[in-house]
């Protein structure tokens, strides 16, 4: 049986609903049965924001998940609030731009991406949740990256269709990463 879970966090304007969105979508056409469970603050931009996505080959009761298997936290509030809840065997990938000092856990595994640098090298800033997305797709064996591209197409709104080259280019460096 195949179940995963995944907790993306960081503040409104990162990119964290999309890139759960992104996911879900991508293991919904894999055949998966998927949750997306997003949660964010009233003022949005700048305030919190997480989701959850359960991805499995069977039906899934609740979206609601108290220990995730993985945490991608984009800052360094969603590191500190949620780091602690990961199940033990579990992942956590820290955007290493905006998160610092030891997220050392025994029993989980910790990957860290200089996120924020790696999206100004790449000419745009914008992309850190894509490139965060790929180190994660990568560290934990979820789903493969071209899964998750082709899924981009569907999931980017039109009005940024013409960023899908830099937005694959994210993904792909932060799955080199991972």
């Amino acid at each position: 049986m195949i179940y995963k879970d995944v907790l993306i966090a960081g503040f409104g304007g990162q990119g964290v609903l999309l890139s759960g969105k992104l996911l879900a979508w991508a293991a919904m056409d894999e055949g998966y049965h998927v949750t997306w469970f997003p949660s964010y603050g009233a003022e949005m931009r700048g305030g919190t924001a997480n989701c959850t996505v359960i991805m499995s080959d069977n039906e899934i009761g609740s979206p609601v998940v108290d220990s995730p298997g993985a945490l991608v936290a984009l800052n360094q509030a969603s590191a500190e609030k949620f780091g602690p809840k990961v199940a033990r065997g579990g992942l956590i990938v820290l955007n290493s731009s905006l998160v610092t000092g030891n997220f050392v856990r025994r029993g989980v595994k910790v990957v860290c991406v200089p996120a924020n640098d790696l999206a100004e090298g790449i000419g745009n800033p914008r992309v850190v949740n894509l490139v965060m997305l790929g180190a994660y797709l990568k560290a934990s064996g979820t789903l493969g990256i071209k899964a998750v591209a082709r899924a981009l197409g569907d999931v980017l709104p039109e009005r940024h269709k013409g960023l899908l080259p830099v937005n694959i280019a994210a993904l792909e460096l932060g799955y080199s990463l991972g």
